[in-house]
């Protein structure tokens, strides 16, 4: 006889079913008011040494041990923040508890993980452990695929959150007639997409999505490691499954011995009406899970002289300058970048120490930030804590088990050792270094940057490579914490080589992500429109870098592309000239008046996802006082159409956020459609819109 229950909340609901004979499945998903019946597969799924994969298959799914767990007990309990369900199933001297959280400021979204045990009297070898399974369409026969669509992005250095929307039927899941084979024979194919190592983001995102008519899922994985989500079908359905690393991806492998246990990575995941509503699901989830700070709603602008300015060549000569334009124009903070520390002239293989060059400050780093802070703006810092240079100090004085290494030997990525954040003599090094810049300098702000990848891991201290790394990622997001206990009010922008580590694990924590290194602002429109499904609009700091040889519509351009966002600006102040200035100051006051609407808004996509080489290029945000709307024109057809299907039906007013002083485009709204068309004269040119609807 099957046994089953519900628990969700009004926006987002499962229902749990289970019986002697087989292990609890998800029945039903619920969206709202609406159920949907899904495909049922085993809750949790893992593969051990002695319990694989039946058919065999690298799948995530479809484990003997997942097939042959049975339900013990559930329960619900509350905290602080909102409920949660533990789900307790055992099988062969192992017992599997999941953990399902909805949080009462976010309640469409899941987050979901497992613990496993080892209970019997032997140990366990685990080589994979989902956070989450569950079949997607309706279970029954046909073509059970016919009409979902996948959404998933890539990224690259300069290249960024590029999003794609392709069927699910077709070269990636071909009809295979499987069942021919016999009634157990489902196929071993699946569609999945990893990350190997620490640059979270490097390749492929840890955020994605499944849509059809009427039904759609989002989902993110929180880690800062390795990690992999999967697409599959079988003979009754198709599912997707959710993962931290996995010994065939990521080489780990984790010992439990009697008595010990393991958590998964968590996982969330929502429902919508289409991807964008489950993204806004995903939007409220990650406000409500961020850890708290009064940045969350300052957002204070900040100046970086990185980006097309000083490029890691910072000197007092060229920085005074600088901070009074900085100042003038209204920034609050002034964040000095890369190279403050070196003297060599060379500051990428020296890193490691934190100590101001005294061959670029002659009068000491102190001036300078006494310069800053006279100014009226908090002083920033560069920092890359997690490396030490081959020819810094540190690389001979920290012990040698403070690195990751392999097999006895550190490793080392484009000229630097990697910290191993497991050793309390690295944990050490790191807290006296920003306990000293925040002491000594009054440092209210740093750049956290990472630069390289050291690979699946280490194998010191470590049941194998991907354990080791696992548990180093662990201890890279505490410090982080003890950090953030330490100085409260510190502001942390995590930056990573552009964003080769831009996941929620460590976004939960810090107050804005570098969205890019992009360097040509042509080609940041498509990683700036697109940033927010992967995190915060308020965390999405975009670089704005006008510079004095732009012409009015290139400089807005660059300005509009930040808007949005957590605005950041760059470029040579200080050489422009008074008009191009107060253009800048301009949309720097504009930025602040959008600081209350972009905390609360979630975003869409008037013009679709945006492709790398579209002509038109669009994100909106829908806010309590209406909608805004950034347009990025790069050639292609004067005029394009924005899609607003929230406000059809309804009379509405068009007006120009930013910028006040160039030609107004021209706008023509379809309130039966929703539809907004935009005209621009200039090729290459950018407004940002407010879209005030009737009542």
């Amino acid at each position: 006889m099957n046994e089953q229950f519900s628990w969700g909340s009004d926006r987002i609901g499962f229902r749990f079913e289970w019986d002697a004979g087989s292990p609890v499945r998800i029945v039903r998903v619920r969206r709202g008011a609406e159920g949907f019946p899904v495909h049922p597969l085993p809750l949790v799924e893992i593969t051990t040494a002695d319990h694989g994969s039946r058919p065999a298959a690298d799948r995530l799914v479809h484990t003997e041990l997942g097939t042959l767990l049975r339900h013990v007990s559930h329960a619900e309990s509350r905290t602080e923040r909102g409920r949660v369900l533990t789900l307790r199933q055992a099988a062969d001297g192992v017992e599997a508890t999941v953990v399902l959280e909805l949080l009462d400021d976010a309640e469409a979204a899941v987050r979901s993980r497992v613990e496993v045990r080892a209970t019997g009297d032997r140990a366990v070898v685990l080589r994979s452990v989902a956070s989450w399974s569950m079949g997607f369409t309706q279970p029954g026969p046909g073509d059970h695929l016919a009409g979902w669509e996948r959404v998933h992005g890539v990224s690259d250095w300069f290249g960024e959150g590029r999003w794609t929307r392709s069927p699910l039927r077709g070269d990636d899941f071909p009809r295979l007639s499987t069942e021919l084979a016999g009634k157990d024979h489902d196929p071993r194919g699946h569609w999945s997409i990893t990350s190997d190592g620490t640059w979270s983001t490097g390749r492929h995102l840890p955020v994605a999505g499944l849509e059809s008519a009427g039904l759609a899922f989002a989902w993110q994985i929180e880690h800062n490691g390795a990690w992999r989500w999967e697409l599959g079908d079988d003979l009754g359905g198709a599912y997707f499954s959710l993962s931290g690393p996995t010994d065939a991806d990521a080489a780990w492998t984790k010992i439990l011995r009697p008595g010990e246990s393991f958590t998964t990575v968590p996982v969330t995941v929502t429902a919508g009406a289409d991807f964008t509503d489950a993204v806004a699901s995903l939007t409220d989830f990650r406000r409500a899970a961020r850890r708290p700070h009064v940045d969350n709603a300052a957002m204070p602008v900040v100046f970086n002289d990185y980006m097309n300015t000083l490029l890691g060549d910072p000197t007092t000569e060229k920085l005074l300058p600088l901070i009074g334009a900085a100042a003038e124009v209204g920034a609050e903070i002034f964040c000095i970048d890369a190279g403050w520390y070196d003297d060599s002239g060379d500051w990428w293989p020296t890193v490691g120490e934190w100590q101001p060059s005294t061959t670029r400050f002659p009068g000491g780093l102190g001036e300078v930030v006494d310069a800053i802070r006279d100014a009226g703006m908090v002083p920033g810092l560069w920092l890359e804590p997690e490396v030490i240079g081959v020819r810094s100090p540190m690389a001979d004085t920290l012990p040698h088990e403070a690195f990751l290494q392999r097999h006895g030997q550190r490793l080392v990525e484009h000229h630097r050792y990697h910290l191993d954040l497991r050793h309390p003599a690295a944990v050490a090094h790191l807290d006296a270094v920003v306990d000293r810049l925040v002491h000594d300098f009054g440092v209210g702000f740093f750049k956290f940057d990472y630069n390289i990848d050291p690979g699946p891991g280490t194998d010191l201290d470590a049941d194998s490579i991907g354990d080791g790394l696992l548990e180093h990622n662990r201890a890279h997001l505490a410090w982080l914490d003890g950090v953030l206990d330490r100085h409260p009010g510190l502001v942390v922008e995590n930056c990573s080589s552009g964003a080769m580590r831009m996941d929620f694990a460590v976004l939960s924590r810090l107050a804005m992500q570098s969205t890019s290194d992009q360097q040509e602002f042509t080609k940041y429109p498509p990683i700036a429109a697109a940033a927010p499904i992967s995190l915060l609009p308020e965390q999405a700091a975009n670089w704005a870098y006008p510079q004095p040889g732009m012409n009015e519509e290139e400089a807005a351009f660059c300005l509009v592309t930040g808007l949005l966002g957590r605005f950041y600006v760059s470029g040579h102040l200080n050489a422009m000239t008074g008009a191009q200035r107060r253009t800048v100051a301009e949309a720097i006051a504009v930025a602040k008046t959008l600081r209350g609407p972009i905390a609360n808004g979630h975003p869409h996509w008037p013009t679709g996802l945006p492709g790398w080489t579209d002509p038109w290029i669009s994100l909106g945000l829908k806010a309590p006082d209406g909608d805004l709307v950034s347009v990025w024109r790069r050639g292609g057809p004067d005029a394009t159409e924005l899609r607003f299907p929230h406000l059809a039906g309804r009379e509405v007013t068009v007006s120009t956020v930013f910028p006040a002083d160039l030609p107004e485009w021209k706008t023509t709204w379809d309130a039966a459609a929703g539809v907004l068309t935009v005209a621009a004269d200039a090729a290459l040119a950018a407004r940002t819109l407010r879209l005030t609807a009737d009542a």
